[in-house]
């Protein structure tokens, strides 16, 4: 956890006591951060996802506290414009030994509270992911502004998320952390994000943008999503949430954990199913999923005393999948029939893969400083059996105008209604096999000190990483027979047998200085990447370095206690992947930031502005985008563009008495895109670009909206979202039907009870109007939303 912490921030900071020369002043005091909310009344049931806090007793905020529970999130800086505080530990509310009026804890980012950082960050905390029991990310991340994503299999198994206009597909330009660290099977080689993490084990969420962007890479274009998983817990804990509902959904995630003073430990399971929403024709085969993942964790105060305290911690994690997903949609003329049909011809696809990580950490903190270190490793190994092509024609083509002459054979084939006649009517069959490595060492140092009249919160990290991907891809022939596939018989064709690896070197440097209401943040990173691509086919080694020097500056100035104005610029980069022509440059932008935030226990509002200056947009052209063989992993520059738009968010809880409270958040993202130059693409989202055109995928308005009632031992919410409709290739005007998506709206809702002081039950309603559009028509034929779906559980906490 604590890797996690000094890559992106520290949280949770206990102060005030019965020193009072350490109490800063009324003037300097920040005023709550709006992540943290006034408290609402406790349930007589913990969530189940969130770790049993840890006592903490008050005392001056010059003396060392206990050692945290969980030794990665070791330190927190204090306030701007304060003394430096020992460090302290963690993410959660800290339980009360003292009167509440005695300390006050903030989240703090990049050195400041959340409430004062001079950029627009967002930090999911334990109550909001409680509160919807969400197991889609993309539904999750997009309560906040200026994140937004393609749907793809309804589920969000591979979600496509997107910040601030740049390309969603499979979230390959975002930087993708779980508790600090890179989880992505190949960050640098091959960023696209076949694996994510299961929602419902997260603690909470961090989402940086803006200025902040540069502590994380290598992907800064956009931002960043840091997931944090559960605590080692203070005391013995056991957790246990059991669900199930509509289209065969079954939820099992358990917890285990316990501490003494110097060794703690934790072991966490998830089972997550569904039998699939769609139907394929004539059978009734299960086209659903089957997800495990297991943590377990460990922990070793070596040194717990004293001025340098030191700690060992040891994560591990497996994970696994299979799931019969399918790139095969439908025609627009059978999806309006029925959203949920599937094809005969992908009966066979399905997809497997498993993940092991391990990752070591050792934190040495003091009363200033903390250093954390950690060793990490990833490796997954994944194969996806899918309809590829006909052999005669594109299957794009075919979905798009199926009453042709011509398509209407290759459309009866796929639909089973007719049998392969030619050998272009040979559906292409085969699994798509990628082994990743993830693997590196990085350390990050963060300082509190005072020059003068300034307070300074450096932060310094070092990152040595190396990633690879090893593809090969082969495909047999398939006749439709009788509404059945049988196999060809020919010879196994291989597509594709290459390497691509790297080897990265990062460091990266913040400081938050503040002198009274002024807070200014500079940071700068740099990498220096040299990477390898061999292809066995084609008998060819290419070698590629780059080296990219990205700095930043954000500001945040105070006009009121609870009033402040911020802005930042920074550069934001994106490395290409290992084999690419000389041609192809990195992806670069300018990208700046203004806005205004006002915030109060349990109140927030702020509006920001982005724009987004691109020297040279990139793009990668994938088999998802619907990209052929020959074209697979090639960039494309399209040189200069422009995105830009307004982020609106708002949170509030009303308290009108009795022991009731009305939560209340709304987050808007409007967005605007343009391409400044003429460009050819083989990248069917693109195709021939003439400046002007708007980029693909990127909604113009998006809304997200909760209203929630709650009591002391129960609670109610409705959600809704708005995803206004999105082109599905670059163009400009009024976009033409077959190639947009359409506007989604959507309206959740959920309820829950503490039955007991141990146990809690549940109930969900995910899209309660049962709205289907299409989301999306890569690579072939249109593809639904998930439809209503119901479903209960119940939770223990002992």
């Amino acid at each position: 956890m604590g890797a996690r912490t000094w890559a992106v921030a520290v949280v949770s900071f206990v102060v005030s006591s019965s020193a009072p020369a350490q109490t800063p002043p009324p003037s300097q005091d920040a005023p709550p951060s709006s992540a943290e909310t006034a408290p609402l009344p406790a349930p007589a049931v913990p969530p189940v996802s969130e770790p049993a806090p840890e006592p903490a007793a008050a005392q001056p905020v010059a003396e060392p506290v206990a050692a945290p529970a969980e030794p990665l999130q070791a330190s927190t800086p204090p306030e701007p414009g304060t003394e430096p505080a020992a460090p302290v530990a963690s993410d959660a509310p800290v339980a009360e030994t003292a009167p509440a009026d005695s300390r006050r804890f903030e989240s703090v980012v990049v050195g400041t509270s959340e409430a004062k950082t001079s950029g627009s960050i967002h930090i999911l905390k334990p109550e909001k992911l409680q509160r919807y029991e969400l197991d889609d990310p993309q539904a999750i991340l997009q309560s906040v502004p200026g994140v937004y994503g393609r749907g793809e299999d309804g589920f969000g198994l591979r979600p496509n998320l997107g910040l601030r206009g740049v390309n969603p597909d499979r979230s390959k330009k975002v930087t993708l952390l779980e508790d600090g660290i890179l989880f992505g099977p190949a960050p640098y080689s091959a960023p696209a994000a076949y694996y994510f993490p299961l929602m419902t084990r997260m603690q909470s969420v961090r989402v940086l943008k803006g200025p902040s962007s540069v502590q994380q890479g290598p992907q800064t274009v956009g931002g960043s999503v840091d997931l944090i998983t559960r605590d080692i817990p203070a005391q013995e804990s056991f957790g246990l949430d059991l669900a199930g509902g509509q289209y065969g959904y079954g939820k099992a995630h358990g917890s285990f954990g316990a501490s003494t003073e110097r060794a703690g430990f934790l072991v966490e399971g998830i089972h997550l199913r569904s039998s699939g929403f769609k139907e394929l024709d004539g059978s009734d085969a299960s086209t659903g999923f089957h997800r495990n993942e297991w943590m377990a964790k460990a922990r070793y105060r070596l040194v717990p005393d004293g001025e340098l305290r030191q700690t060992l911690q040891l994560k591990l994690g497996y994970s696994d999948e299979g799931s019969n997903e399918t790139y095969l949609g439908l025609s627009d003329a059978d999806f309006a029939a029925n959203p949920l049909r599937r094809y005969k011809a992908s009966q066979f696809d399905h997809m497997q893969w498993h993940r092991t990580q391990a990752v070591l950490s050792h934190v040495l903190e003091g009363r200033d400083l903390a250093v954390t270190t950690s060793l990490y490793r990833h490796d997954l190994d994944r194969a996806w059996r899918k309809v590829n092509g006909f052999r005669g024609t594109s299957i794009s083509d075919v979905l798009a105008d199926p009453t042709s002459a011509r398509n209407a054979i290759y459309y009866g084939v796929l639909t089973g209604e007719l049998d392969s006649s030619t050998p272009g009517e040979t559906i292409l069959i085969g699994p798509n096999h990628r082994v990743f490595v993830s693997q590196g060492l990085q350390s990050i140092a963060r300082w509190t000190t005072t020059t003068g009249p300034l307070s300074h919160n450096a932060e310094f990290g070092v990152r040595y990483h190396y990633d690879s991907i090893t593809r090969r891809h082969t495909q047999d022939g398939f006749l439709m027979v009788g509404g059945e596939l049988v196999a060809e018989g020919g010879e196994t064709q291989l597509t594709a047998d290459n390497k691509d690896s790297t080897h990265a070197l990062a460091l990266h440097a913040t400081d938050a200085i503040a002198w009274g209401p002024l807070v200014v943040t500079p940071g700068v990173r740099l990498e220096v990447i040299r990477s390898t691509s061999t292809d066995r086919l084609a008998g060819t080694t290419d070698q590629g370095s780059l080296e990219a020097l990205m700095p930043g500056v954000g500001v945040y100035g105070a006009l009121t206690p609870t009033l402040g104005l911020f802005a930042g610029t920074y550069r934001g980069f994106s490395p290409p992947a290992p084999g690419q022509p000389q041609a192809v440059s990195a992806e670069k932008s300018l990208n700046s930031e203004a806005g205004a935030r006002w915030s109060r226990r349990g109140e927030r509002f702020e509006v920001v502005g982005f724009f987004n200056d691109y020297s040279n947009l990139t793009d990668v052209c994938t088999f998802s985008n619907g990209c052929l063989d020959d074209n697979l992993d090639r960039q494309v520059d399209a040189g200069e563009a422009h995105i830009y738009g307004l982020e609106a968010f708002a949170e509030k809880t009303f308290r009108p008495g009795g022991g009731i409270t009305f939560p209340l958040t709304v987050a808007y993202t409007f967005t605007r895109t343009k391409l400044l130059e003429d460009f050819r693409s083989s990248d069917p989202q693109f195709g021939n670009v003439t400046a002007g055109d708007e980029l693909p995928y990127v909604p113009r308005h998006q809304l997200f909206a909760s209203l929630g009632v709650e009591g002391a031992r129960w609670g109610a919410f409705i959600s809704t979202t708005y995803l206004s409709s999105m082109r599905e290739e670059a163009g400009q005007g009024e976009i033409p039907e077959g190639l947009k998506t359409g506007a989604l709206l959507t309206f959740d809702v959920n309820a829950s009870w503490n039955v007991t002081r141990w146990g809690q039950l549940y109930v969900s309603g995910r899209n309660l109007l049962d709205e289907a559009v299409i989301v999306g028509r890569r690579p072939y034929g249109a593809r639904p939303n998930a439809p209503r779906t119901l479903l209960g559980g119940l939770k223990i906490q002992l």
